[in-house]
């Protein structure tokens, strides 16, 4: 581990950058990608077919990932918002119902609600957490309740027994959002195999991959899995008797067999990317454990996270800095840090506060089908709360043990600085 001076100052306040060289790279594109990818275009050449969609690739990583999660069916999409959209739009949801989605999300995993024809309605966060909860949930559950969308930030996983019990309860469907949950786990259970249908992104910072883009669209339903291919394929008449036509209007949001080529090779290196993953984090937690400025919040009884970005607390009552300063000395360290997740507010953004979806706005809040408040407002302190005393360290599992000593120096370093005494 780099040793520490009290003596020496900051970075940020003209003292040497205690690392050097930059933190490294990912790297989680090798040559198993390089020659799955290759055999795939000697294939075209041999045969003189360009690779297609749903082709031989595709429906094998499809099934590969559907046995990943303990059995059932996927399909393969384009992208993480498109397999929300898919998911949502395969479960038939009424017009104008309301769905429930918690505050703190990407985009893509709100905008596919309103292009629906669909309410969204949007929870608070769970105090001192990005996710929400059954707590915050069920004072939004009305008649006009269709459905609930719920997101595993940064691959914490959601208390999926409390809000799957509510939505038992009041007969709402539940769509899980793993899009950056890859392998997270509830007392042992995958995270996308207790709601529905799940979305997952494969784009390419994601756990694993299928290239630049992609998402996978999962459930244990086999009638539901039909409605999800044609619902990602124009209403092709998948799983209807012989002589259909496609049998529902939709978009074309498939993926394609290149991308699942690379999908398939970054499967196999799932298992070991995650327990990687989980052992910088333990071993980082174990370095700054005694620290009084910042700490690793605490999951959910029964949580494995899988670490998308670790989410860390600051305790500004014991530091003689505000956030932005402590994570701007982070940063002048060497760390890479996002010092505020206010960008995964999108019900905050303008498209949402000015109702902004299809020509003039307003529309689908304005519908005379709509019985519900279209100027509803939602505060949700909660949310606002944790982005103020939280901020996220970029990991990968590809960090060695003097990249997590090294990391571990900084917050040392840091919090000596700035710890009141």
């Amino acid at each position: 581990m780099a040793s520490i001076e009290t003596s020496t100052p900051l970075a940020i306040h003209g003292g040497e950058r205690l690392r050097q060289a930059p933190f490294p790279a990912r790297g989680h594109i090798g040559p198993e990608e390089k020659a799955a990818l290759d055999a795939l275009f000697d294939h075209a050449i041999a045969t003189g077919g360009a690779p297609g969609y749903n082709g031989d690739e595709e429906m094998a990583y499809c099934a590969e990932f559907a046995d990943y999660l303990g059995g059932g069916y996927v399909d393969a999409v384009n992208s993480g918002t498109s397999a929300v959209y898919v998911g949502l739009k395969a479960l038939n949801l009424e017009p104008f119902s309301e769905v429930i989605v918690g505050a703190v999300t990407d985009p893509g995993g709100l905008m596919p609600v309103p292009l629906l024809n669909l309410i969204p309605v949007i929870a608070d966060a769970e105090p001192g957490s990005y996710n929400t909860g059954p707590a915050q949930i069920e004072p939004l559950i009305s008649p006009l309740t269709s459905a609930i969308v719920v997101a595993h930030i940064g691959g914490e996983p959601v208390d999926m027994a409390g809000i799957m019990a509510l939505a038992r309860q009041h007969n709402l469907l539940v769509l899980e959002d793993c899009a950056q949950a890859h392998g997270a786990k509830i007392h042992g259970q995958m995270v996308g195999t207790f709601g529905d249908v799940a979305a997952f992104s494969t784009m390419s910072g994601k756990h694993h991959c299928s290239g630049s883009q992609g998402g996978l669209v999962f459930t244990r339903d086999e009638a539901r899995y039909w409605e999800i291919r044609r619902q990602s394929d124009r209403g092709k008449p998948f799983g209807l008797p012989a002589g259909s036509t496609n049998s529902v209007a939709s978009l074309n949001l498939n993926l394609n067999d290149m991308a699942a080529t690379v999908g398939r090779a970054q499967l196999k290196k799932l298992p070991d990317l995650v327990a990687r993953r989980q052992v910088v984090v333990a071993k980082l937690g174990e370095g700054i454990e005694d620290l009084s400025t910042v700490s690793l919040p605490p999951l959910i009884p029964g949580a494995e996270a899988v670490y998308w970005f670790l989410r860390m607390r600051f305790h500004p009552v014991n530091a003689s800095c505000n956030k932005e300063s402590f994570c701007q000395a982070l940063s002048a360290e060497g760390l890479s840090i996002n010092p505020s997740y206010r960008a995964a507010l999108p019900h905050t953004m303008d498209w949402f506060v000015e109702r902004r979806v299809f020509g003039r706005p307003g529309y689908p809040w304005t519908s005379a089908d709509y019985k519900g408040d279209a100027q509803r407002q939602f505060p949700c302190p909660n949310a606002h709360a944790v982005m103020d005393d939280h901020f996220n360290l970029t990991i990968h599992e590809n960090w060695s043990s003097q990249d997590i000593d090294d990391a571990i120096a900084i917050f040392r370093r840091v919090d000596e600085h700035y710890a009141k005494q």
